[in-house]
């Protein structure tokens, strides 16, 4: 136990400073374009003196450093800050986009588990055969297209020619749970790519343990197939399938800007694309933080449930 936690807290105070400098990043960044929220609040044909105004009323003239101090200040003490273009609470932006995003993630996750594990199974109990061969193949080429093609593939065929289902959440807010069929072509996006990436993982592993010395022990101590396979071969695969699990999550929550762009989701991928085009610093800062504090923690889990099942993997961390 004292390497567990020797190992987390390594991992707490890595993740710390990763998010500290994801911070700093992104505001060096937001800095360095042109423009600012002044220059976006001022119109087509803004004036000059108009926008040294608006630039005035929102201290957007104080040195950028001093900008980042306060920030961080109110930071401690839990408080996001303010939106420059709207006057509202970055925490109500990040409240607001985060239950789509969540939703989409749950939805996906819940699909995710059992046809990655299943397809992986199946491709690995039938090896050099012919369904290994198709499940190889298929999670091949479905992986090797965007989402971004494949989404519009989809939207093409099932919203536009055959008109089964909604195109894009246009209309129906943010209460998309109450309107299952605009969830369909989204989640089939998010899906797409990540069950091939774990299913090959979980494939895998699952060959390489079945190929195992104490795997032909087993056998030859006449342990059933079936027991091998599930309990001494599986577990192998637990470990790395759980980190690719943790960033796919990640994905779900903090990279899932094309496919909401694209259905017209209102999650934290639409929020942070409007206050990147509106030079609202402190929602992209706020976005910022939150998906550096979600990116150190699912990972934190994936790594000690990695250390758990296999603990030489936590001396290679």
């Amino acid at each position: 136990m004292s390497g567990l936690r020797s190992f987390v807290a390594r991992r707490l105070l890595l993740g710390a400073v990763q998010t500290v400098a994801v911070v700093l990043l992104v505001f060096a960044l937001t800095e360095a374009l042109p423009g600012d929220a002044a220059v976006a609040l001022a119109g087509d044909q803004p004036d000059p003196a108009r926008i040294a105004a608006i630039r005035e009323a929102m201290d957007l003239d104080r040195p950028a450093h001093e900008r980042l101090a306060d920030w961080a200040t109110g930071l401690l003490h839990g408080d996001f800050g303010t939106s420059l273009t709207s006057g509202r609470p970055v925490a109500r932006y990040i409240a607001d986009g985060f239950g789509p995003s969540l939703l989409l993630a749950a939805l996906t996750l819940a699909l995710l588990v059992p046809l990655g594990f299943g397809l992986g199974v199946l491709a690995a109990r039938h090896e050099g055969r012919l369904i290994d061969r198709l499940v190889s193949s298929a999670t091949l080429a479905v992986y090797a297209v965007p989402e971004f093609a494949l989404g519009v593939l989809l939207v093409t065929v099932f919203a536009l020619k055959l008109a089964w289902l909604p195109p894009t959440a246009v209309g129906y807010g943010t209460d998309l749970l109450g309107h299952p069929a605009v969830l369909v072509l989204p989640v089939l996006v998010l899906l797409s790519r990540p069950v091939c990436s774990l299913s090959r993982l979980v494939r895998a592993g699952m060959v390489d343990a079945l190929a195992s010395p104490y795997a032909a022990h087993a056998r030859r101590y006449g342990v059933p197939s079936a027991r091998v396979r599930y309990t001494h071969a599986l577990p192998n695969a637990l470990a790395p399938a759980a980190q690719q699990l943790a960033r796919t999550v990640d994905w779900l929550l903090c990279g899932v800007i094309v496919v909401e762009a694209l259905f017209v989701i209102p999650g934290l991928g639409t929020v942070l694309l409007n206050a990147v085009a509106e030079r609202d610093v402190p929602v992209v800062q706020g976005l910022a933080v939150v998906f550096g504090v979600l990116t150190v923690v699912l990972n934190l889990g994936a790594d000690v449930v990695a250390y758990r099942l296999t603990p030489r993997a936590g001396v290679a961390a």
